[in-house]
């Protein structure tokens, strides 16, 4: 296998947004909003000759996003591009319309109003533009919250546990129709599960059933058997740690048509 092609398993194995059902295609525009580190900003970037747009609160974040892209960047197609920039999901700064596709994955969490974020993303998604957002699935994210205080606490932490049917109302009535849902990453709940049972020890990663598992997860994303990749699979309705939901914008938002619903 080609060393690019082998680099894109290993960045495709860490989405959460699963871009079959993003529906991708060249020429188009698509914003990752709190892209974080850029996995699927990236991502995007490598699969189609796109625009691929990043906005995050944090320039860390955004510098480590950009030291990645070092190692995808095509300078000679000119058919594609990677945009980063700090801005906020309560004033985005592009105009009515302005993407194809828009990806949130693992930010609603975070914000306070989270309604007024959804807002923004309807006003600059196309008619017939896809939304795909994922948040931390409820069981998995109650157990931390059992296990640790200090989890959730914690500056700039989760403020919420979101149930998925509740989330999926909320976006519909901004003038969206869902059409999928599924989970991911359900090898990664029992890491969280055991950093939250030892969160009070000072430096929780090294506690060793922790910085065990940890290892086994690098192990897992350096090597991608199939025997972890079909556990996670089988594993992921039954516990898988995000719930990850898709919608296309109708421009209607007393539509109660289903595309494709599951």
């Amino acid at each position: 296998m080609k060393p690019i092609l082998k680099k894109l398993r290993k960045k495709m194995s860490l989405q959460t947004i699963d871009f079959g059902y993003l529906q991708l295609q060249d020429n188009d525009r698509i914003l990752d909003l709190g892209c974080g580190e850029g996995r699927h900003a990236i991502s995007a970037y490598m699969l189609n000759d796109i625009d691929s747009v990043g906005i995050d609160l944090s320039l860390k974040d955004l510098n480590t996003t950009r030291e990645r892209f070092s190692e995808f960047i095509e300078p000679d197609n000119k058919n594609k591009s990677l945009v980063l920039s700090v801005a906020n999901g309560y004033q985005l700064p592009f105009s009515s319309g302005s993407f194809d596709k828009v990806i949130c994955s693992e930010v609603l969490e975070h914000i306070p109003d989270y309604a007024a974020v959804l807002s923004e993303i309807e006003r600059v998604l196309k008619p017939g533009g896809i939304f795909a957002v994922s948040v931390p699935r409820f069981f998995p994210e109650w157990i931390c919250w059992k296990f640790s205080d200090e989890y959730h606490e914690v500056e700039g932490g989760h403020i919420r546990i979101f149930k998925a049917a509740e989330l999926r109302k909320n976006v519909e009535a901004k003038g969206f129709v869902h059409f999928k849902r599924h989970h991911a990453h359900a090898l990664h709940v029992p890491y969280w599960w055991l950093k939250c049972l030892f969160w009070r020890e000072e430096g929780a990663e090294e506690a060793a059933p922790v910085k065990k598992y940890h290892e086994f997860l690098v192990w897992d994303l350096m090597k991608q058997p199939k025997i972890t990749y079909w556990l996670d699979k089988i594993m992921n309705p039954i516990m898988g740690k995000s719930v990850a939901m898709y919608f296309v914008k109708t421009g209607n938002k007393t539509a109660k048509t289903r595309i494709n619903s599951d």
